[in-house]
């Protein structure tokens, strides 16, 4: 049940004509390129309480979000990368950190393993949050499987496996609602964008009563409509939906006050005149005092669905979503604005990056690209450092236990040290932008000697013989180009290895910086030890 949110105040309209002011301050172009800190840069969505779109420049794709008590929660798709649906928390809608995941592991199929192939693009899709009777809910899609739900007491968990609702191909974004009665309810669309059904469901939301009835299909007005979120305020039910298609759609809003409909709709936010295509699907939540909050995806190439945050407005009991748009006009999105909950809002925090490994579990940033084999992987076999045992592969992509973490910035540098001394013959191991065309630098073991490669597909750049123990890698990315760097003295100096090469979106999902080890040979592999990774945010176009 969402609280009733009235007319904005003067002071708030006040902070609002401030922030479009400071919005359209000219930029600073002629600034030479400066290389910034990692925590001043990527933490710094906001200057003296105003926020600056996007709030996170991350792959945090179909995000959700709710409110409890003083803090925000985020949750957002995966797709294959295992444990699935990060958690993000935060106390302003601006600031946030990763507090851990959903879903430790995809068992629906062996493929899910890289067992008999690969789940490339399936696993989970748009998940939704929601916290009824004190639990936590999770609710979320895989394509081929079904839909699922997760409940935890606790947000950081642990979490219950998950639990099948619907077992059915061809479903997605689901949502659940309570009503003021106790009935409970999931909504729902299919792949491609179809139809949105609504099912009745037991009271503890584990599974659904019926087949379900479809409740909005509109392909003359609507189409491509997915992406639901059910709520209700002030006696009337609202499906807040993006239609159209991820690059070049809108968010509708729909209304009706039967739960069933019929459902009047009115388009609430589109790019208008503003660079921000889509805008995409996402979650409506509310501030302990009432202000209305859009958070929402924007497909931006390489770098993923990274996220925005709209103000909403109440008027006649339709919201108006962004810039102030005319009556039954719909909004634009926001280039920055005042930050909500500015009392509350913490000392700077963002996403984890970097990480020594010298903690007992990995971070949160950190997702393998499939189900990791755990005996192929150790923090303990070696205090302070990752160890990845490789497994056979003729590849990368068909390799296990890669390890990725999502970009955080358009721009930055990624540098990774790598010690060598219990590697073997015939390992490949390194850093890489991983994606279907994925790039990087691997060190390849032939026989005795080691050498330093860059390859991009079927390009391959040979670099230096290895007769040391130890190496730094880089990659430095800006934009949707990634160039790469090796350091052989202790990362006094980088020499660049390769030419710029472009990252790509692919499965669903922006490209990612990753470590991995695999073996063309099935003897015995030894090991590959990281030692640290430093991730550095950059001012934009480095080079």
């Amino acid at each position: 049940m969402i609280a009733t949110a009235g007319w904005k105040s003067q002071d708030r309209l006040i902070r609002n004509l401030l922030a479009i002011c400071l919005s359209a301050l000219p930029l600073l172009a002629e600034l030479p390129v400066l290389t910034v800190p990692a925590q001043a840069q990527a933490s710094s969505p906001a200057t003296e309480g105003v926020y600056h779109n996007p709030i996170l420049f991350a792959d945090y794709s179909d995000p959700d979000v709710i409110r409890d008590g003083a803090n925000y929660y985020l949750v957002a798709s995966t797709f294959h990368f295992v444990p699935g649906i990060p958690i993000l928390q935060s106390t302003d809608l601006v600031h946030w950190t990763i507090v851990g995941h959903v879903v430790d592991r995809l068992t629906m199929d062996p493929r899910y393993s890289m067992v008999g192939g690969n789940r490339y693009g399936k696993g989970v899709w748009a998940p939704s949050i929601r916290k009824h009777d004190g639990l936590y809910y999770v609710y979320f899609p895989t394509p081929n499987e079904g839909i699922f739900v997760s409940t935890a007491t606790r947000i950081t968990g642990p979490w219950s496996d998950p639990a099948v609702v619907i077992a059915k191909p061809n479903l997605e974004d689901p949502c659940p609602f309570w009503d003021d009665d106790g009935k409970a309810y999931l909504i729902h669309s299919v792949t491609g964008a179809g139809p949105l059904i609504l099912h009745r469901m037991s009271p503890d939301g584990k599974h659904v009563l019926d087949q379900g009835k479809i409740v909005v299909q509109d392909p003359e007005h609507l189409p491509t409509l997915e992406g639901p979120k059910l709520y209700k305020r002030d006696g009337y039910y609202y499906i807040f939906a993006p239609f159209g298609g991820v690059g070049v759609g809108s968010q509708v809003v729909l209304r009706s006050r039967q739960i069933y409909g019929p459902y009047d709709f009115r388009v609430v936010l589109a790019q208008g005149s503003t660079k921000i295509n889509g805008p995409h699907q996402g979650g409506y939540v509310e501030t302990p005092d009432g202000e209305g909050w859009f958070v929402h995806f924007q497909s931006d190439g390489a770098h993923g669905r990274i996220v925005h945050l709209e103000p909403v407005r109440w008027h006649d009991d339709w919201p108006f979503i962004g810039a102030d748009p005319a009556e039954e006009t719909a909004g634009q999105p926001v280039p920055s604005g005042p930050i909500p909950d500015h009392s509350t809002a913490p000392s700077e925090q963002h996403p984890q990056t970097s990480d020594d490994f010298n903690e007992a579990v990995l971070g949160p940033q950190w997702e393998w690209n499939h189900n990791p084999d755990d005996a192929h992987w150790s923090l303990g076999a070696r205090r302070g450092y990752l160890r990845l045992i490789p497994m056979p592969a003729d590849g990368l992509l068909a390799a296990r236990n890669t390890l990725t973490q999502c970009m955080q910035d358009n721009s930055f540098e990624f540098t990774v040290r790598v010690d060598l001394n219990a590697m073997k013959a015939g390992v490949h191991a390194g850093l890489a932008m991983f994606e279907e065309s994925a790039s990087g630098l691997e060190i390849v073991q032939s026989g005795d000697a080691r050498r330093l490669d860059f390859f991009h597909l079927s390009e391959h750049v040979a670099g230096p013989e290895l007769t040391q123990s130890a190496i730094q890698l880089r990659v430095r990315v800006s934009g949707d180009q990634a160039l790469y760097f090796y350091s052989l003295d202790n990362g006094k100096t980088f020499q660049q290895l390769g030419a710029a090469t472009p990252i790509r979106f692919s499965w669903w999902k922006g490209s990612r910086p990753a470590l991995f080890a695999y073996s063309t040979l099935n003897s015995d592999p030894g090991a590959v030890d990281f030692d640290w990774v430093h991730y550095q945010a950059l001012a934009p176009n480095p080079w």
